[in-house]
């Protein structure tokens, strides 16, 4: 379970974020003091903090740096009253990992929490090669065929030396599990670690995420930003799916490689930035670059030392123990007594093509020991597909996409904007709603068969009820 610490002298924003954060996933203490603070990093151990910046004792700034130099990858909220954007930036170049204004917005601040939790786990957790433990502290590298071997000896040479890494594979291969092994075996791995999915951030967003920018350069644009490569100064940015970068921000990110400078969009100020750059993508470069939907020069430039992850068709001797870790752990995380997965179970998980994966073998393995009525994962337990039978939902696929189109069209028909969120919003629903259907209602099942985290969970549910 995770843990929160909350720093503010009022009594009444303490109690409303106490009430409002703590979950059967987070733990939430509190202090009303900088001084009282401190004493509580060292015995509480916290995953996260908020700080609010003005105490009675000193100002959040001052003990934003203080805990920073207790523990440097610490992830630290900063919340004011007054919307100074000094403070913001200043807030920014220390280290904050985000800056929120009173009164604060109780989704907000969930799902800010909720991603420095995930910051924190990724920096903390080690993600470890294959060996015999299983411990529930680390995040395992799983495989012991000849492509994987490879693997490992390539994170053995390339981590220690600090350069830019690229990282190909296809989508589910586990690209980011290897940067944090990369992060987490070199020189800066007592130093921050960010990730970035670059297909997840709208183009038009993406730029000013990792550079920032400056105030009024855009619309919308009211205060200045601090970007990520400012913020993980020293540190590691993991830029996942790179192949989506507009090619304006593949120019800024090729001069940031080359000469550790850049400026914030609508910016002069020149800005130097020491961030090792370990890059992913599932897309093929060399085809991109030679159709000029990327830079040549920044492929030359990442080209230079890569890690190739192979795809799980090509270790098919490593399905039967990532089937038996996946079983393990997901088991576990579900309150399960599952043990073990019978034989025919496992022939046809070797038969299986595994388009999707790991990931793919993952989620079929959560579907099993959801439907496990003892201790041994059967083929009976497997989706439809692995035992040749049509899935009923495989039958109204064609009618869920014709109702998707219909009601585009009536949107459009109709001269609304939004569509966009429009339809996703009504996909949502439909998605939630069939997921808790088939778990019963139970949110921690659902929430692993989605893929989102119990916070994420709660707060579409009560979107969605509001």
């Amino acid at each position: 379970m995770a843990k929160l610490l909350i720093i503010d002298d009022e009594p009444n924003v303490l109690y409303s974020l106490q009430t409002g954060l703590e979950s059967e996933e987070l733990t939430v203490v509190t202090a009303g003091t900088g001084k009282q603070g401190l004493a509580s990093l060292k015995t509480e151990s916290p995953d996260v903090v908020i700080v609010d910046v003005q105490l009675p004792d000193q100002s959040g700034l001052e003990l934003l740096a203080q805990i920073k130099r207790h523990d440097q990858k610490l992830p630290v909220i900063v919340v004011t009253a007054h919307a100074a954007t000094e403070t913001a930036i200043e807030a920014m170049k220390r280290g904050a990992f985000e800056y929120l204004l009173k009164p604060v917005d109780l989704y907000q601040i969930r799902e800010v929490v909720g991603r420095a939790v995930e910051l924190r786990r990724i920096q903390s957790v080690p993600a470890v090669f294959d060996g015999p433990s299983d411990s529930e502290g680390s995040d395992r590298i799983v495989g012991q065929s000849p492509p994987m071997q490879e693997v490992y000896k390539a994170i053995g040479r390339i981590a220690p030396q600090d350069v830019t890494v690229l990282i190909l594979g296809e989508s589910g291969t586990g690209k980011e599990l290897i940067a944090r092994a990369l992060y987490q075996h070199s020189r800066r791995s007592d130093r921050p670690f960010l990730a970035i999915n670059c297909a997840a951030i709208p183009e038009a967003l993406l730029e000013s995420e990792l550079f920032g920018h400056e105030k009024g350069a855009f619309t919308g644009a009211d205060r200045q930003r601090v970007g990520k490569f400012e913020q993980v100064n020293g540190g590691t940015l993991f830029l996942d799916e790179i192949g989506d970068m507009t090619p304006a921000t593949q120019a800024k990110v090729l001069r940031l490689l080359q000469e550790q400078q850049f400026e914030r969009i609508g910016g002069r100020e020149t800005i130097s930035a020491d961030v090792r750059v370990i890059a992913a993508t599932n897309q093929n470069l060399d085809e991109m670059a030679s159709e000029g939907k990327f830079r040549q020069d920044l492929l030359y430039r990442l080209n230079g030392v890569t890690v190739l992850l192979p795809p799980l068709r090509e270790r098919e001797a490593d399905i039967p123990m990532l089937a038996e870790h996946f079983v393990r752990i997901i088991s576990r995380k579900l309150q399960k007594n599952v043990r073990a997965l019978s034989p025919e179970a496992m022939r046809l998980l070797r038969l299986h093509p595994w388009p999707g994966n790991v990931r793919e073998l993952q989620n079929v393995i959560r579907y099993g020991v959801i439907q496990a009525p003892g201790e041994v994962l059967t083929a009976e337990c497997l989706p439809p597909a692995f035992r040749g039978e049509r899935s009923p939902a495989a039958a109204s696929d064609s009618a869920d996409v014709c109702h998707v189109r219909t009601l585009t069209r009536r949107l459009l028909e109709a001269g609304e904007g939004d569509i966009y969120r429009k339809v996703l919003a009504e996909v949502d629903r439909a998605v939630l709603e069939e997921t808790l259907r088939h778990v019963g209602g139970n949110q921690v099942q659902a929430s692993e068969l989605l893929g989102l985290s119990r916070t994420t969970l709660r707060n579409k549910l009560e979107r969605k009820t509001s």
